[in-house]
């Protein structure tokens, strides 16, 4: 049990040391250090220190390279309901969360479709664009927070045109958060794993 709990916890780190790359691949730390140092895993050291570092991306390649289970990042990913009309957007977005290997997305390219999507999906955070075809993000935010059963959801609402007050409009109907358009996907991330460890704090 305490095994699994510790994975439980790297599931959401983005760099992590040597031993709990052992950890996650069933191999000593030994064997992992000399991986790093004949470049086989590759990382860099902390500033001042001995210590090595990897990141999430190279821990991934190297467990799929070598065949090993991805089962300590990949269970409880968080699910994440990606609602945009624009369907280079929504490809650019899913593409570069799930490149990530924290998240599992869908999508929906209306109001109508993301009240469907939520219900069947269950997304812990959906990244909901202000205007839609059909509705705008104060509907859509309003619709969710209606249904008791979806009370846990977060919403993340992005746009490129809309003023302060409409931002303030949509916190009113139930959104958690707003990103202003352009926004890197590193902002993103950021946001939906704070909103996802806020909410996880206060469950436990």
């Amino acid at each position: 049990m305490a095994k699994i709990q510790r994975n439980g916890a790297l599931f959401s780190k983005s760099v992590f040391t040597t031993g709990e790359v052992a950890e996650l691949c069933n191999l000593s730390q030994q064997t992992i250090i000399r991986c790093f140092d004949n470049g086989r895993l590759k990382g860099f050291r902390v500033p001042g220190s001995r210590f090595r570092r990897i990141p999430r991306d190279e821990v991934i390649r190297f467990m799929r390279e070598h065949n090993i289970p991805l089962d300590g990042l990949e269970a409880g990913k968080t699910r994440v309901l990606v609602v945009d009309d624009d369907p280079a957007i929504v490809e650019m977005l899913v593409e570069l969360l799930e490149r990530d290997g924290r998240f599992e997305v869908q999508t929906a390219a209306t109001g109508f479709d993301a009240g469907l999507k939520t219900r069947e999906f269950l997304p812990d955070v959906i990244v909901l664009d202000y205007m839609l075809p059909d509705i705008n993000g104060n509907a859509v935010c309003r619709s969710i927070r209606s249904d008791e059963s979806l009370r846990d959801v977060k919403i993340i609402v992005v746009s490129g045109v809309i003023n302060r007050d409409d931002v303030q409009k949509l916190f009113e109907a139930g959104a958690d958060d707003f990103l202003q358009k352009p926004f890197s996907i590193e902002q993103l991330v950021n946001r939906i794993t704070e909103l996802v460890s806020a909410r996880s704090s206060r469950t436990t």
